[in-house]
């Protein structure tokens, strides 16, 4: 006796394509990553608007067919000497140094799991002042470019006995420990470098310059000499984004997912020392842009590091050269060094971010 055998009826078309992108799931992680592409152009547009107003704008007034002339066709006049040797540095430091604080903040706050972290946490700031002050009063070191490298030295220094003192014990490192860590490297440094400024008047010069936090005054030359450490810095940083994916899940999903997580918060802390220490041995302790930077990329892009790095390294830039344009221009002839900028500007801001709920949970 046989049986007819019916055949399955073919699937309909949209079947068929919701099956080739994964399912209903699939069309909402394709709209979503549309929106991330799409609004990581709007910031990168963003960001280049904010350097042509920082070349087109500064304490000095000139018009714009002034400053166009000035880079296309210089001839060696006042305008052209502000617009080359000292805009267009200036505005290459602030974007170097903004990528820089924004994608270490982003990092820091992930692996200390903190959300008010920022570079002083992990005593990365205070270890820069003590070896800058330090080089002052023993070598007698006053210019720029020999006291970055005692306050990159410094940085290096302080993220490294901080990332030890929390690896201390069972457990390893982890968010507490290199938070009381950093807590405690940070009031250790932060007496012996006030120490030292009592002691000697030069330094304490020096320092009161250098702990408001600026990027007027250092030419290009300044900025190239610490490039190569945040480009490593940022390659480091792309390159811990997977694993901190993977931590955000909690430690014991991180292992049981196969990620060494040893390694994932050594190569972070790395990154991290690389691109604030930078940041902060050249322009000061520049307040703001690690601390909300990340929270506005979060808010956008939500939970995934992949997408939070680079969101926070452009916003960072941006909001940086907007702070020092607006420092330029509101206090004319003179200007606001931008680490008051950001103070002014940043504080409320940032106190309207954490009232909104969910965005200090991380």
């Amino acid at each position: 006796m046989s049986q007819s055998v019916t055949k399955p009826a073919p699937p309909p078309a949209d079947r068929v394509s919701v099956a080739r992108n994964g399912g209903p799931g699939g069309e909402v992680i394709a709209a979503r990553r549309r929106r991330r592409v799409l609004g990581l152009l709007a910031v990168l547009v963003g960001l280049v608007v904010a350097c042509l107003l920082s070349v087109a704008f500064g304490a000095k007034e000139m018009s714009l067919d002034t400053v166009w002339h000035a880079l296309v066709s210089p001839t060696g006049g006042e305008n052209d000497i502000v617009v080359r040797s000292q805009r267009l540095p200036r505005t290459f430091l602030g974007l170097v140094v903004g990528i820089a604080l924004g994608i270490g903040g982003a990092l820091m706050q992930g692996h200390t799991r903190n959300p008010l972290a920022d570079p002083g946490l992990l005593g990365v700031t205070q270890g820069a002042a003590f070896t800058v002050v330090l080089g002052i009063y023993t070598l007698g070191v006053t210019n720029i470019y020999g006291y970055v490298w005692f306050g990159f030295g410094g940085a290096l220094l302080a993220s490294a006995g901080v990332f030890l003192l929390g690896s201390v014990g069972r457990g390893g490192p982890t968010p507490i420990t290199l938070a009381l860590a950093g807590a405690a490297m940070s009031a250790l440094l932060h007496s012996l470098t006030s120490a030292v400024v009592l002691l000697d008047a030069q330094a304490l010069d020096v320092y009161r310059f250098w702990k408001v936090g600026a990027i007027a005054g250092r030419d290009v030359n300044l900025a190239l000499q610490v490039l190569p450490f945040v480009v490593l810095g940022l390659l480091l940083a792309f390159a811990n984004a997977p694993g901190m994916n993977a931590l955000a899940l909690g430690e014991d999903v991180a292992r049981s997912l196969g990620q060494r997580v040893r390694l994932t918060r050594t190569l972070g802390i790395v990154a991290i020392t690389l691109l604030t220490g930078s940041a902060v041995a050249v322009c000061g302790p520049i307040s703001f842009v690690g601390l909300v930077v990340p929270h506005i990329a979060r808010a956008v892009v939500g939970s995934d590091y992949r997408w939070i790095l680079p969101y926070s390294g452009l916003l960072g830039a941006m909001m940086l050269l907007l702070a020092d344009v607006a420092g330029r221009v509101v206090a004319r002839p003179g200007e606001l060094q931008v680490g008051i900028m950001l103070a002014v500007v940043g504080a409320p801001f940032f106190i309207a971010l954490v009232r909104r709920r969910k965005l200090v949970r991380l």
